[in-house]
């Protein structure tokens, strides 16, 4: 599955998961399309959509 990175512009709405270097998740997000995905407490951190 495709990760985003902070800052990175959201490809479609919807709720992504916050996952740490090792694949864990740590948090839910709600991102709409086209806005930027938001800081995380660790640049190693990334996004990844979990459903609409």
């Amino acid at each position: 599955m495709q990760k985003y990175n902070p800052g990175e512009v959201a490809p479609r709405t919807g709720y992504y998961n916050v996952i740490d270097a090792n694949g864990n998740v740590l948090d839910t997000v709600s991102v709409e399309k086209g806005n930027r995905f938001p800081p995380t407490q660790s640049s190693e951190y990334q996004y990844e959509f979990k459903c609409c």
